[in-house]
């Protein structure tokens, strides 16, 4: 079985965290990069997922996990090391339609947390499906030192000019074209040299050539 490769806005998702170890905290604390609701489940928990409680960035139920919690949830993240919980747990989800990733636990998983480099925009997700995420950390960190902040930067200054011609040129081919003359520039280059205002400048260059 192969999976499906997705990347999901949890901004204001209700994700739900089943757990209070280390492995728990780390989950809340990557979620809260991506602005979602986070609540934890747990009699107890680490100090740290204490203090996100107390800061009003997460809620921290200290009890053992109910049916309710499942309510309105959209991702549910079980970080217990009982495995009949976790199965319990992941059966619960499936039943009311919702994605569940037991950690370690790849039989009770709808989705795996890949490996992630970001650079800006530019968002590359390492997985071996549950297989060995150790070797998808290996790679991540093997491709950051390939793919640098000067890639992000690039990526951000595509970004910059797609509007500009999308308004501006009609013709999807032409379109095409131009995105074409960007990418496969020496701007990358450039900005991997330290030469931002020059990148800027042969972008310039590159969109006065279609556009005047």
């Amino acid at each position: 079985m192969h999976l499906f490769p997705i990347y999901i806005n949890l901004h204001k998702k209700r994700c739900l965290i089943i757990g209070g170890g280390q492995v728990a905290l780390r989950k809340a604390e990557n979620l809260l990069e991506y602005d979602a609701d986070i609540i934890v489940v747990s009699p107890r928990a680490e100090k740290g997922i204490e203090s996100l409680a107390q800061l009003e960035k997460i809620i921290w139920h200290p009890r053992n996990f109910a049916l309710d919690d499942l309510a309105n949830a959209f991702l549910v993240f079980i970080a217990t090391d009982d495995n009949r919980i976790n199965k319990q747990i992941s059966q619960l989800c499936k039943e009311a339609g919702i994605l569940v990733n037991a950690v370690d636990d790849p039989e009770n998983c709808d989705f795996y947390v890949p490996s992630v480099i970001r650079r800006n925009s530019l968002v590359l997700a390492v997985s071996t499906e549950g297989k060995s995420p150790l070797y998808a950390q290996k790679l991540r960190r093997e491709l950051e030192n390939i793919v640098t902040e000067a890639h992000g930067k690039f990526v951000d200054l595509l970004g910059e000019q797609r509007g500009i011609i999308k308004e501006k040129i009609t013709d999807i081919n032409v379109r095409q074209e131009v995105f074409r003359s960007l990418v496969y520039s020496d701007i990358l280059e450039l900005l991997e040299a330290g030469e931002e205002e020059k990148a800027r400048e042969r972008i310039r260059e590159c969109m006065s050539f279609w556009l005047d």
